[in-house]
């Protein structure tokens, strides 16, 4: 089975666009996402409505949660909005109610057999969705992962693309859709065929000028929203 692999969109329909049209290149048509379709950026809805078109199997992200505590606590928006940008506020304001109860149900984890491999879908670690897992982590972390029994650990939330195999398992983050942090700007996802064990990473190039120009505007006070996408 082939699978493309996403993670962190955060609300970059620019960068998903180009992520799905190489995906449809590679004639590859089930997505699984490890969450963080929200915040940052200000497309949310332009976002879901792209996947709707798709087969995709999603969790949620720390931002996701983030989306949810918002929408109950306009104090706790207020601090997302001041360190984080806007997103979540334009979710909350663009979202259509049938968009926000599909986020508000998806599932910390999702785990998958295709017949000859295991699959965890999660977004920081295996045992906590808030964990950093990045590719120089200590070795134990990467063992600790192996020994919950998957074949493939497929995670998101450093916005750094990595591919580690240790013991019997593969941990994998397909880097991020909407905002790389490995200073490669581009739409990063990667590609799993799990008959061959084959992984592979893509950085997909895309026109930024107008999102660099809105967080730019909308934002001027968080210099870096529009700087880690240009950064080299």
């Amino acid at each position: 089975m082939r699978l493309a692999l996403l993670a962190d969109i955060h609300g970059n329909h620019f960068a998903l666009q180009a992520v799905l049209d190489s995906i449809k290149r590679h004639e590859v048509g089930k997505l699984l996402i490890a969450g963080d379709f929200l915040g940052y950026y200000f497309w949310p809805r332009e976002v879901l409505e792209l996947l709707s078109a798709w087969d995709v199997n999603a969790i949620r992200g720390n931002h996701e949660d983030m989306f949810v505590k918002a929408g109950k606590s306009p104090e706790f928006l207020e601090h997302v909005n001041a360190n984080y940008g806007e997103g979540l506020q334009v979710a909350l304001d663009t979202l259509t109610s049938d968009q926000i109860n599909w986020l508000e149900n998806l599932p910390h984890s999702l785990e998958f057999d295709t017949g000859g491999s295991k699959i965890l879908l999660c977004h920081g670690s295996p045992w906590d969705p808030d964990e950093y897992i990045y590719p120089d982590a200590d070795n134990e972390i990467f063992e600790k992962c192996a020994q919950t029994g998957y074949d493939w650990i497929i995670l998101g939330h450093t916005h750094y693309p990595m591919i580690n195999r240790s013991l019997n398992a593969t941990i994998v983050n397909p880097g991020s859709v909407g905002q790389p942090r490995n200073r490669q700007p581009g739409a990063q996802w990667a590609l799993l065929d799990t008959e061959s064990c084959e992984i592979n990473l893509f950085c997909e190039k895309y026109n930024a000028t107008h999102l660099i120009k809105e967080s730019r505007g909308r934002h001027p006070e968080l210099p870096y929203l529009a700087d880690v996408l240009v950064r080299k």
